[in-house]
């Protein structure tokens, strides 16, 4: 063998061809060639929105966004803007990756979608939708119905709309749309509103019910005597025949009144009848906007008033302010779940 023409052999052969192991027996393993896009990072734009038919598209027609939720896919989060419900998720690595939403971080009521698997960078030339759904049957979406009294009527505020319009400019600039239909009959109480509510449910079909009743309750002498009376029957009932009409219950504390203007066993009385709503709302599955407690908070009861129970605009201000935290961020002790695929193909 001549040592010279091992310069052009491959190392290999060579050692084969020295006795270095048989040239029958099993070669090198081949190195696995990556996948496409394994080894780098991209973007991934994601669109958490409210899927109004259920069928895991983002319609033009679906204007609902749901922010601040936050989406996974695969090692790295984000959470959904404001108005838009857009993600944008960085550095993503290339491959197949699992998406899934954080139940935890869903305003309450939604339902979370099932987990799912993107392939990256193939997924990443378009915004995928991430569907959300809610449980509200043949409802229309977005629409609020105020319940109440002379309070959800708006007496007392300079604009006459009391918390409403406040509210739904809050609940427009957070999920990008919203709808609010005033049902607020002055100088009733919770046994009129309970007798009442089946028909405005069929006649509004509203995504959510906002249900503020109890504050005229005061004024019978049998539900001073007689306490609690039919008030958190009236009221649970309420809860109930939304429920059973799809329409979103959400339950509100009745809010203290002027202490300036009252005795000071009228707002024993609210307290003493908020003790039980809190309780009752949770045992019935509804959503508690805990009114009193905001009112409570500022330490100025007085200021927040325009007569001995309406509130003025300050005092509204704060109502829709209570309303928004609860139906954007507040929590259910038992949130319906909902899951279905999506990022759905066109």
């Amino acid at each position: 063998m001549r040592v010279r023409s091992l310069g052009l052999v491959p190392i290999a052969v060579f050692v084969a061809s020295c006795g270095g192991g048989s040239p029958t027996g099993p070669g090198p393993v081949p190195t696995p060639t990556p996948p496409p896009g394994s080894g780098q990072t991209y973007p991934v734009t994601l669109v958490v929105f409210y899927d109004e038919n259920s069928n895991g598209l983002l319609d033009g027609s679906e204007g609902g966004r749901v922010p601040d939720v936050e989406v996974q896919v695969g090692l790295q989060t984000g959470r959904s803007d404001k108005r838009t419900g857009r993600v944008v998720i960085a550095d993503v690595q290339g491959g197949a990756q699992t998406v899934s939403v954080s139940p935890e971080s869903l305003p309450p009521y939604y339902g979370a979608p099932a987990a799912a698997t993107i392939h990256v960078p193939e997924d990443t030339s378009r915004e995928l939708p991430v569907p959300l759904r809610l449980p509200i049957g043949r409802n229309r979406p977005a629409y609020y119905m105020a319940f109440g009294d002379s309070i959800t009527d708006g007496d007392g505020s300079t604009d006459g709309a009391g918390y409403r319009n406040r509210l739904l400019g809050k609940l427009q600039r957070h999920f990008g749309e919203g709808v609010m239909v005033n049902q607020g009959v002055p100088g009733t109480n919770t046994d009129f509103g309970a007798n009442r509510i089946l028909g405005t449910l069929a006649v509004v079909r509203p995504a959510y019910t906002l249900i503020l009743y109890g504050t005229n309750d005061w004024n019978e002498a049998s539900c001073r005597s007689n306490f609690p009376c039919h008030t958190i029957d009236d009221l649970r009932l309420m809860v109930r025949r939304c429920k059973n009409m799809n329409s979103l219950p959400v339950l509100a504390t009745i809010i203290p009144s002027n202490p300036d203007r009252n005795i000071p066993e009228r707002n024993h009385w609210v307290a003493s009848m908020n003790e039980l709503i809190r309780p009752m709302a949770e045992q019935e599955g509804a959503l508690l906007a805990d009114l009193e407690q905001a009112f409570l908070s500022p330490g100025n009861l007085p200021a927040l008033f325009s007569d001995h129970v309406h509130p003025n605009d300050q005092g509204y201000e704060i109502m829709a302010s209570a309303w928004f935290q609860t139906i954007a961020h507040g929590s259910l002790s038992a949130a319906p779940s909902h899951r279905s695929g999506f990022f759905s193909r066109p």
